[in-house]
């Protein structure tokens, strides 16, 4: 008999403990080479331990628990191959036999439309059974079989999901009691709290606001929205737009896409954008490297990939390294102003909230435009507020003129000017 221990790989540098997050198996199960087993939690990611073997594997920690990195949490038995599993394969005839028992006996409580057909949301004998059993209502469930069918899949995946109680589907308000649930901190949310303590404590954070007509973001979309949807297979959103204008915003006032590293400031000459998105385990900031070189398109491509790997939590430490500049977008959320936190080392982030459609006057009259409030908070040792509202000022200028990213930051008549 041959034992395989499988330690707790390293995350990066610097952290030497992680959380077991969930087991995706269990003891005695039999897997094969390389499949997935649990899923740990470190102080920046989410990563998974892999099978290094058939076998049968033995679980040595418990979900939540803190391990050290190196430390054995896994055995596998390679004497047990994974053939041996055959045997639940060839107990699912019988289980089906019983099934179609349990559906005969509970036809006489089913009731069943002319012509063998059935009414939206009436459910199969075994799911009417399973729903008598777990006192679940029809109107809980939404069927997938023929005709809006209630299944037995239906109500497995329903239970499983979650299904709310019948009264907390009426009222979808408090319900009483005095009862408390107290869960355990995450690696990432005790990091994140320490950071931004930190921040506020180290750094001399200021904030200032504007606002954008977004009239020509708007119109550029409406026009192009079909073919540039054709051409690259997604969608043209804000946040391209944001992204190219923060690139060339940062080329003019190069200090805010610095940071202090002890007694120097390190500018840097390219824009490795952070993007806050939002995940099943909290804020990640996965980062566009060379953002400043991108297409629109190119954008929009890689925030999607990055937002995809987010919510699997296949995000990995080098994913969320090395930022320049952060961008995050609270108005997806309803967010009309707030003052972001700088994401140490960085200096500076741009806050984006929601659009709302106000009476703005243009040229003495009145018209209805859709703006939007913009923040940028930043650390006031290394930007002067100069800069800062300059910063501002000239990503709201390319974002009302978006021609202005082509040029330099400059209207294309200023460049055939010389001005």
């Amino acid at each position: 008999m041959a034992i395989v221990e499988l330690k707790v790989p390293s995350p990066g540098e610097s952290i030497t403990e992680v959380t077991i997050a969930r087991w995706l198996k269990q003891t005695g199960d039999v897997v094969e080479k390389d499949a997935e087993l649990a899923e740990v939690d470190s102080d920046k990611a989410t990563l998974t331990i892999n099978a290094e073997e058939s076998g049968k594997i033995e679980i040595l920690a418990a979900e939540g628990d803190t391990v050290k990195v190196g430390q054995v949490v896994v055995k596998i038995d390679t004497s047990f191959k994974p053939e041996a599993s055959a045997k639940k394969e060839e107990a699912k005839p019988a289980a089906k036999k019983e099934e179609k028992k349990e559906e005969k006996a509970a036809t006489s409580i089913v009731p069943v439309a002319k012509e063998g057909t059935y009414a939206t949301g009436t459910p199969s004998p075994s799911a009417a059974k399973l729903m008598a059993e777990n006192n679940v209502k029809s109107v809980q469930i939404n069927g997938s079989g023929k005709d809006g069918r209630i299944t037995k899949q239906d109500v497995l995946s329903a239970l499983s999901n979650g299904l709310p109680t019948a009264a907390a589907v009426l009222s979808n308000s408090w319900q009483g009691g005095r009862n408390k649930d107290t869960q355990k901190m995450t690696s990432l949310r005790k990091v994140v709290a320490k950071r931004l303590v930190a921040v506020k404590n180290e750094t001399a954070m200021l904030t200032t606001f504007n606002e954008v007509d977004m009239s020509g973001i708007y119109a550029i979309r409406a026009k192009y929205k079909e073919a540039f949807s054709k051409q690259y297979g997604t969608n043209i959103g804000f946040m391209s737009f944001f992204t190219k204008a923060v690139c060339e915003a940062l080329y003019h006032f190069p200090a805010v896409n610095a940071m202090i590293n002890g007694e120097e400031i390190v500018y840097h000459k390219y824009c490795d954008i952070g993007i806050a998105v939002s995940a099943p385990k909290g804020l990640m900031v996965p980062v566009l490297r060379n953002a400043e070189q991108m297409s629109l398109a190119e954008i929009e491509g890689g925030i999607k990939a990055l937002a995809v790997k987010a919510r699997d939590g296949k995000l990995t430490i080098p994913d969320m390294e090395g930022g320049t500049f952060t961008i995050t977008n609270g108005g997806v959320f309803g967010s009309m102003m707030s003052t972001p936190i700088i994401n140490p080392p960085q200096s500076a982030i741009l806050g984006m909230h929601n659009v709302v459609e106000r009476p703005m006057a243009v040229n003495g009259q009145v018209h209805i435009r859709p703006m939007m409030y913009v923040a940028l908070s930043y650390d006031h040792r290394i930007i002067d507020g100069r800069e800062s509202v300059g910063f501002l000022v000239k990503v709201k200028e390319m974002l009302e003129n978006p021609s202005r990213m082509l040029f330099g930051g400059k209207l294309p008549e200023e460049v055939l000017l010389g001005l």
